[in-house]
């Protein structure tokens, strides 16, 4: 997906001018030029920041429409993917809106990060790391979970994944409520 051409077809969609979606999201004009050019990648968190300016969900921006909810079975090349730089989120389901549950299979490159930025949003988010390893911030805490180790905490700590390691990360997450 081209990410800055959607960014920028949403933001002009909303009557968004660069200048207000920057202020909104309290980034500076040129990152928003430099993303909808595609001369930079946005982090997961600095893409939320963005949309939760234009109050739209990732799953909106993604334009997640593809399943009916009234599907309950996915094939593993039905899930439906999310990219973010060189981090992968296979989701299961396509727009998760009126949805109360998320269910991801999150794939960590070598030392791939979500961002400096942290993630903050409403709900509980949980994991276990299926391989590899993966550092987990949570708010001051910070921990190395190894292949079997899990995670559970309330996502309005600001929270952070990175690969420190030299193999692949994979994990499988809920996250209540949806947030992509």
């Amino acid at each position: 997906m081209d990410v800055g051409s959607r960014l920028k077809e949403a933001r002009k969609k909303r009557g968004f001018s660069q200048r207000k979606l920057a202020q909104e999201a309290d980034v500076s004009n040129g990152t928003i030029s430099l993303i909808e050019q595609n001369k930079i990648s946005p982090s997961v968190a600095l893409l939320k920041r963005l949309l939760e300016g234009l109050s739209m969900s990732l799953g909106e921006f993604f334009n997640e429409d593809k399943y009916p909810k009234e599907k309950q079975f996915f094939h593993a090349d039905e899930l439906t993917e999310h990219t973010f730089g060189s981090i992968r989120f296979l989701q299961v389901g396509g727009d998760l809106h009126d949805r109360r549950l998320q269910i991801l299979r999150e794939h960590y490159p070598p030392h791939s990060d979500t961002g400096e930025l942290m993630l903050v949003h409403n709900g509980e988010e949980g994991g276990i790391v299926l391989r590899g390893e993966i550092e987990v911030t949570v708010g001051d805490e910070i921990q190395l979970l190894r292949a079997g180790d899990a995670y559970y905490f309330e996502s309005n700590k600001p929270h952070r994944f990175r690969n420190p390691g030299d193999d692949d990360c994979e994990i499988f997450s809920v996250c209540t409520p949806p947030n992509f």
